[in-house]
């Protein structure tokens, strides 16, 4: 299948021209390599690499002993051969659980990572990336908290520093509260009438919407607010042509085999 060359943007206001340069690829890769790989671990990552994505996109929780790790569901039942909830277990037990055998064979004893482990594998190999706060229910503080704290340890001195992404208001202001320096991005499926101001509430310096929520007003609205703009999941060419288009500063996508990051 070929892939889609991406129109340059016309000329309008964008983020840079509104007062806030956006350092971040124009494409991202969706937990790590869309459904290739087991989403949320190393080997996802490293064919998200391997497609010529320099952007990952994951999802990070706390272990019940308070070890940051990657993670989407609540619970381990979907991706791991264990159940129950994610957060219950101390992270001697989750880094025994096989988190591939899910996908397919050929991924089967894929274990879940670290955060830490992701952030070597990332800087190692020029990797930028968006890290989902993604707290267990009733842990939304304590997640915001301790994923900023570690993101500004794990990336001190890099070229650019991680961007911390929530659906959780209170995770956000948490981080922001934590380390303020780190940029965020207000994660949402819905666009209610005071996006704006909830995104300004958190300190964010991007949305991050659902790719079907965006159009020119919106996206406009944004950079003149001098927010960045990016959007998930795109994985259909000509939507992520119309995206470029209307100016999305990050386009998060599953395709990594179909949407070309070098065009």
């Amino acid at each position: 299948m070929s892939r889609p060359r991406a129109k340059a943007p016309p000329r309008r206001a964008r983020a840079a021209e509104a007062g806030r340069a956006w350092p971040y690829p124009r494409w991202c890769a969706h937990r790590g390599a869309g459904k290739l790989a087991p989403e949320n671990t190393l080997s996802a990552l490293r064919l998200g690499h391997a497609h010529g994505y320099r952007m990952a996109e994951f999802d990070v929780k706390l272990s019940a002993d308070g070890v940051a790790f990657l993670l989407h569901d609540a619970t381990l039942d979907r991706t791991t051969n264990a159940r129950g909830r994610a957060d219950a277990l101390p992270w001697r037990e989750l880094a025994l659980l096989d988190a591939g055998a899910w996908h397919s064979p050929a991924y089967a004893g894929e274990p879940l990572p670290t955060l830490a482990a992701v952030a070597r594998y990332c800087r190692a190999n020029g990797v930028d990336v968006n890290i989902e706060i993604k707290p267990a229910p009733g842990r939304e503080r304590e997640t915001g908290a301790a994923v900023a704290l570690d993101a500004a340890a794990l990336w001190d001195g890099a070229a650019r520093p991680p961007l911390l992404s929530s659906f959780s208001e209170e995770a956000l202001a948490a981080a922001q509260r934590t380390v303020p320096g780190l940029p965020r991005a207000w994660l949402c499926e819905r666009l209610p009438p005071d996006w704006l101001d909830r995104c300004r509430a958190s300190g964010c310096v991007a949305l991050d919407a659902k790719h079907t929520l965006l159009d020119r007003a919106v996206v406009d609205a944004a950079h003149a607010a001098g927010l960045a703009v990016a959007a998930w999941t795109v994985n259909d060419p000509s939507r992520a042509r119309d995206l470029v288009a209307l100016g999305v500063d990050t386009i998060i996508t599953d395709a990594v085999d179909v949407l070309d990051p070098a065009a």
